[in-house]
């Protein structure tokens, strides 16, 4: 069985892309036993849990997590705060649906997250930015919140930016992208009418609203994206490029500098054991680090050009 990914709410639960992607599951639960009776069960059916939650949630949710972790006593449960919009989580977690199904280790496929969500740009279109306290406001655009039928469009990642709608643009991706909309109580057809021409996604799905959505951008009034990768073949590319290392400390596979698990830190080079062993013939290669993230314009624009001539699934799919 797949790795299980799970994630705090229904509502950041996406659709499926196709049959071959799992469902993910929610955790924590309404009380303490029933959280530990699912998450048991979940271990026991897939081995291992991703468990993904926004690093915004309440500290009751992540204690119940952490709660349940101790009590099982399990090493095979990763927790990971996720700095990302609510949206943006959940196409974070779609995304590691699609790559349990291939064969990823349950070390490298928690490590991936981090390394996923530099790709994601998440952000919302806002009446209002006066409560917003999750990207940085200047004291004009405060002010200028102010002013009736005023829009503004904030992107929280992968680099904060907030624009004036029809004043200036907002940053997008330089790969193709399938572009998530999500409005709320002031529903508005600028993400699906201009701005997804403008980034030149490869598709825009309408989705409900997270419930955590409106805490998330202070307001309501609003319509939230998200785009990112969404081909498994450029997903799978894209997290094998990386170079594989060993957790010191419980000895899972991990890619960048921190074990998904355990959350230990690798090793400074000079600390880590020499071997002459040779790599896997399933490793790529070049591969590359993860301490410092790549370009926005580097790894995926790769991977999108050598998707593009092979369509079938990657080694390991099923």
């Amino acid at each position: 069985m797949p790795t299980a990914i799970a994630v705090t709410s229904p509502d950041l639960v996406l659709p499926p892309h196709d049959r071959q992607t799992p469902p993910a599951v929610v955790q924590p639960l309404d009380t303490l036993e029933s959280s530990l009776l699912g998450m048991h069960a979940l271990i026991e059916q897939h081995g291992y849990v991703i468990s993904l939650y926004p690093a915004s949630v309440s500290d009751a949710v992540t204690q119940r997590l952490r709660t349940v972790r101790s009590v099982l006593e399990s090493d095979r449960i990763a927790l990971l705060g996720i700095d990302l919009p609510p949206l943006g989580v959940a196409l974070l977690a779609q995304q590691l649906r699609q790559l349990s199904v291939c064969d990823f280790s349950p070390g490298v496929l928690a490590s991936a997250a981090r390394l996923l969500a530099h790709y994601i740009y998440a952000g919302a279109l806002l009446g209002s930015v006066a409560k917003l306290d999750q990207v940085p406001v200047s004291l004009k655009s405060h002010a200028k919140s102010w002013v009736p039928g005023a829009q503004f469009a904030v992107l929280a990642n992968p680099r904060p930016q907030l624009v004036r709608v029809g004043q200036e643009e907002l940053a997008g991706p330089e790969f193709g992208t399938r572009l998530l909309a999500a409005a709320g109580q002031a529903p508005s057809d600028w993400v699906t009418a201009t701005l997804a021409p403008a980034w030149r996604v490869q598709g825009v799905e309408t989705v409900p609203l997270p419930e955590e959505s409106a805490r998330w951008w202070g307001t309501g009034k609003l319509v939230e994206f998200a785009a990112g990768l969404y081909d498994v073949s450029v997903l799978y590319q894209l997290v094998s490029s990386v170079r594989r290392e060993q957790c010191h400390w419980c000895g899972l596979e991990l890619i960048g500098d921190r074990c998904g698990f355990c959350a230990a830190p690798l090793p400074p080079p000079s600390s880590q054991p020499s071997s002459s062993q040779p790599q896997p013939s399933s490793q790529p290669s070049p591969s590359r680090s993860l301490s410092a993230p790549p370009s926005s314009s580097e790894l995926p624009a790769a991977a999108v050009r050598a998707a593009s001539s092979v369509r079938a699934l990657p080694p390991g799919a099923t």
